[in-house]
């Protein structure tokens, strides 16, 4: 009986019940809002990864590469020999607790070795592995060495003169900056990518003499425009940037869309090979390379014999062997379409302004940067002033002292105490304690005439440079000036020539559209959801089960095509996506097929909502819209020299859509409006026009409330009297059905 006692108090004991009792709620289960944790734990854990984490600041730094360059800077390696990454990497620690793995893979990507950045922050030794590569990897930190490259003089400049403000670490044992006094727009210098939480940032990289020039016209003239200067992006892969004005001003004047990048070859004769050295910075050789493989494999690229890396220390270099007779310009066009060899960078030029994320322009950065570097000079001028004030004050002291020496080592000499020396001077000659202890810390040897005369000539430089300084700070020109010669200088000092080329899409278009494509009969099937199916006519006629579909989705388009045909997908947001059939991939009925949206690569959001089929582009395009106009486009609008994927403005947003139709020649539609009435239409009877996004003609009258509801195509027989609903004169409000036609 004892031993059971003993084991139930053991019980009683352990139980966390017993243990929690004398605390208040302990064991209860609490119903709480989601709201409420949503705000009180995933918000700030959201905040932190904005603000201290992904998305950098107007200096062009994220806080983890602000952290690591200071602490090099406080190092001594601005100047100084490299160090072994391992004591960098070990010293960031003291600003950068994420530990040494982390921080050593973003120092990685700021050196010259990685060729990551347009322009690198660390000078390095050693094998840092190469941004081109996926394959090639950095060696660990201890057998690497480092140290701050000479552009880095430009970041730090009067960073000890209070430029910009300072913070405690995060265990408050030293200060570090929360932004760089750049000198110039770094942030659109290098490029920097980062994922936060419900957004993101993708910056690609300028030349930097473009921009510090872009940025002298700004200050001359806020109104300039960017694109006069700074031509396109510049990235430090090289390659060809495929030159399209209306996508480079949307990405200059939004901050959003995207910019194709192609890499650069040659073909070696002698050897009948190609040799690609330069691609684009969204992409690595080995992706190249597999898809090459791929579609060798796949029997669309017959020309090639061999492909393989030949990347060494002298740099990247993919080298294809040919086979005899193959066109390398032709191979190279269908090798740019279907691998990454040409990719788009997309760009979201999201910064973060005084906290806040924003997405800008290229203008409205520079702006940003100008406003900041502006408030950098004013507080570098202001610092100086202050310490310039404080010598004047210290000088003048010495001034009234000079003029009356022996009386000076009269009163220090017949001062008895040491701590009465600094009172009786101030007493002696009407100076503050300040200016009475400089004058008492001379020392004997600097009482000469020498020494007093180029004390004096001190005071008037003084006084003129303070003068120059407050006229700094009221003069707004004069820091413009201040800064524009600051960039000049850096360009003196650092602008190079272009790496990436630009080339017109116009140099492009004659060696386009190579691949050729095996032409037969498919079924094409496209649904209400924006799936798409491509069945081959054999597997059509041998399938026994039906179509899989999402719920709720339904076929609405189905016909016999060629594989060689050009698709087009008329999109919810007046875009127009352009594919051919043999983009597609044969499948099965039982298959759900290709979602239009993810292959074209359409926003987001964006979903298909019409399928036109055509090999000429003969026809019209028919847009009806709900407030009873119609807009007829000649097909042809459609139709580009170039191999365009996507066209804007596809047609008219002014209101909203009821049906699209694509016709080969003129016919009859039935309109139906939601009041019920019913219009038989020729599409004869509206001319058609060039212009993608025509409004239209008004077609159908309706009443207020009223909207164009439904559009068919008519068959013969489907009314009883048809003339009851034609109309001689358009617009017409149609006529309601006939007991016959009910």
């Amino acid at each position: 009986m004892a031993k059971k006692k003993k084991t139930d108090d053991n019980i009683k004991k352990n139980d966390p019940a017993r243990e929690n009792a004398h605390i208040p709620g302990a064991g209860e289960v609490q119903e709480q809002f989601i709201t409420y944790t949503l705000e009180t734990n995933y918000m700030p854990y959201a905040m932190s990864v904005i603000m201290s984490r992904a998305i950098p600041e107007i200096d062009g730094f994220k806080p983890s590469h602000r952290k690591l360059l200071y602490t090099m800077y406080n190092m001594g390696l601005l100047k100084g020999a490299r160090s072994k990454s391992a004591n960098i990497v070990g010293a960031t620690m003291k600003l950068n607790p994420h530990g040494d793995q982390a921080i050593y893979e973003t120092m990685v990507r700021l050196t010259r070795g990685n060729e990551t950045l347009l322009h690198p922050y660390i000078d390095s030794k050693g094998n840092f592995g190469k941004a081109y590569s996926k394959n090639m990897q950095y060696a660990a930190s201890r057998y690497t060495e480092a140290k701050l490259d000479d552009i880095c003089s430009e970041l730090f400049a009067d960073i000890e003169k209070d430029s910009v403000r300072f913070v405690p670490n995060y265990d408050n044992t030293m200060m570090e900056p929360t932004l760089f006094p750049v000198r110039f727009p770094s942030v659109l210098v290098n490029a920097n990518s980062g994922i936060a939480v419900g957004m993101a940032s993708n910056i690609c990289s300028f030349n930097l003499k473009e921009v510090c020039e872009t940025a002298i016209e700004l200050i001359k003239d806020p109104d300039f425009d960017c694109a006069e200067t700074l031509k396109a992006p510049d990235f430090s892969g090289g390659g060809y940037v495929v030159y399209e004005p209306e996508k480079i001003r949307e990405v200059y004047k939004t901050g959003r869309g995207s910019i194709r990048v192609r890499g650069k070859y040659s073909y070696d004769k002698s050897n009948n090979c190609i040799d690609i050295t330069e691609i684009p910075p969204t992409t690595t050789s080995e992706a190249i390379i597999d898809k090459v493989i791929e579609l060798v494999k796949g029997g669309k690229l017959k020309e090639i014999n061999d492909i393989r890396d030949e990347t060494d220390k002298s740099g990247l270099k993919i080298t294809i062997d040919l086979k005899r007779g193959t066109d390398p310009e032709r191979l190279m066009q269908f090798i740019y379409k279907k691998t990454p060899l040409e990719d788009p960078f997309p760009c979201n030029f999201n910064v973060l302004i005084g906290g806040t994320p924003m997405t800008l322009g290229v203008s409205d950065i520079l702006t940003e940067w100008i406003a900041f570097r502006t408030e950098c000079v004013k507080n570098r001028t202001h610092f100086d002033l202050v310490k310039a004030k404080d010598r004047l004050h210290l000088l003048k002291g010495l001034q009234m002292i000079l003029l009356d020496i022996d009386k000076a080592i009269k009163i220090v000499r017949e001062t008895e105490e040491e701590s009465d020396v600094v009172p009786n001077l101030m007493i002696g000659f009407g100076i503050d304690e300040i200016q009475a202890e400089y004058v008492a810390e001379i020392k004997l040897r600097h009482l000469n005439r020498e020494y007093i005369l180029k004390r004096l000539e001190d005071i008037e430089n003084l006084q003129k440079s303070i003068e120059d300084m407050e006229d700094i700070l009221k003069n707004k020109n004069r820091i413009k000036r201040i800064i524009i010669g600051e960039l000049q200088d850096v360009i003196k000092k650092f602008g190079k020539d272009r790496k990436t080329q630009i080339i017109y899409e116009d140099d492009i278009a004659a060696v386009e559209d190579i691949e050729e494509v095996p032409d037969y009969s498919v079924m094409a099937f496209f649904t209400r959801e924006g799936y798409f199916k491509k069945i081959s006519l054999q597997s059509w006629r041998m399938s026994t089960s039906g179509h899989k579909l999402k719920d709720g989705d339904e076929i609405i388009a189905e016909m016999e095509i060629n594989n060689s045909d050009e698709l087009l997908f008329f999109s919810n947001k007046n875009q127009v996506y352009k594919m051919r059939a043999s983009d597609f991939d044969e499948v099965k009925a039982s298959t759900l097929g290709d979602f239009v949206g993810s292959k074209c690569g359409m926003d987001e959001g964006e979903t298909a909502v019409y399928m036109a089929v055509t090999k000429d582009y003969l026809g019209y395009m028919l847009f009806f819209f709900e407030n009873g106009k119609v807009a007829k486009v000649d097909m042809q609008s459609y139709a580009t020299k170039t191999n365009r994927k996507k066209l804007i403005k596809a047609y008219s947003d002014k209101s909203a859509l009821a049906a699209i139709k694509y016709i080969a020649e003129d016919r009859e539609f039935v309109l139906t409006s939601s009041a019920g009435r019913v219009l038989l239409f020729n599409s004869g009877a509206v001319a058609s026009k060039s212009a993608k996004d025509t409004q239209g003609v008004n077609v159908m009258t309706l009443k207020k409330g009223q909207t164009l509801k439904t559009v068919e195509d008519y068959s013969d027989n489907r009314f009883a009297k048809p003339s009851r609903y034609r109309t001689k004169t358009l617009p017409s409000a149609g006529a309601l059905l006939s007991a016959e036609d009910k």
